[in-house]
């Protein structure tokens, strides 16, 4: 595929063709010093505009490697990535950074900066004259009271709070499309699920489209309209939970569902 190529469409199911938000075809990317660790494999993946989709597996599947080739955090060998309809390659990094949002696992806020000054950043970038409202109205929509948080700094939040205005971040300049890096997985049980509430009304409001990496394949499915199952810089399947439940592809998505409701079940019991 070329670059100009790139923006492919596919029907949106009512015979209305749309250009896939995010975009990924035949990606390549190996490590090492004779480039024999290949992280990615021949990677093909569509993010339609407005869905949220969840790259699913184990440490090492090549899912977070993935998800950086969309804001070239990651420089993939092979094969085209496009946000947009645009390989990535064409725009500088700085803009295409600017314009898709990010957030890591650790939130990667900067400590010596306000909650405002942070959620503020992108805004304050592109020259936008109401960065400060924006900041306040991402904070909203992240469940955090301005009034209260803004003029806080990290050292001063709760994980779960921290987490939240990384969110917040990443959607004040109101984006096309945001990263997410397994934003939910160092939290503890009730500000994990708290976090996840604040997402998924954030996704609601905004319809952001959405990339987001789990190694929870029941966290995928509560958040995302489609999982995409990676194991070894391939992918297994794709398709909803309810899909991927009832049909299986191959014997490592049915032991990864196997353990998924097994724990589920277990949490009931528990409960």
């Amino acid at each position: 595929m070329t670059s100009s190529e790139v923006g492919s469409t596919r029907s949106d199911g009512r015979g209305v063709e749309a250009p896939a938000a995010l975009e990924a075809t035949g990606v390549v990317h190996a490590f090492g010093a004779d480039a024999s660790i290949r992280a990615l494999d021949g990677v093909d993946l569509e993010v339609p505009a407005g869905s949220c989709v969840a790259l699913v597996g184990e440490s090492g599947s090549g899912k977070t490697t993935l998800l950086r080739c969309f804001n070239r955090m990651v420089e993939p060998q092979e094969g085209v990535v496009a946000v947009g309809g645009r390989d990535v390659r064409e725009l500088p990094v700085e803009t295409l950074r600017r314009n898709v949002g990010y957030v890591p696992q650790d939130g990667g806020l900067l400590p010596h900066w306000t909650v405002r000054r942070n959620v503020a950043l992108v805004p304050r970038l592109l020259g936008l004259s109401d960065a400060a409202s924006r900041a306040d109205n991402a904070l909203a929509l992240a469940r955090l009271e301005p009034s209260v948080f803004s003029g806080r700094y990290p050292h001063e939040l709760s994980g779960g709070q921290r987490q939240r205005v990384a969110l917040a971040r990443a959607i004040a300049a109101r984006p096309p499309a945001i990263l997410l890096d397994e934003p939910f997985g160092a939290l503890d049980a009730i500000s994990r699920s708290d976090l996840q509430g604040a997402f998924d009304e954030v996704r609601r409001a905004t319809s952001v489209t959405t990339l987001l990496v789990t190694h929870d394949l029941a966290e995928a499915a509560k958040l995302a309209d489609v999982l995409v199952v990676m194991r070894a810089g391939r992918v297994e399947q794709r398709g909803s939970f309810a899909e991927l439940r009832r049909n299986p592809g191959t014997p490592y998505v049915r032991a990864l569902l196997e353990r998924t409701l097994a724990r589920l079940v277990h949490l009931q019991e528990d409960a």
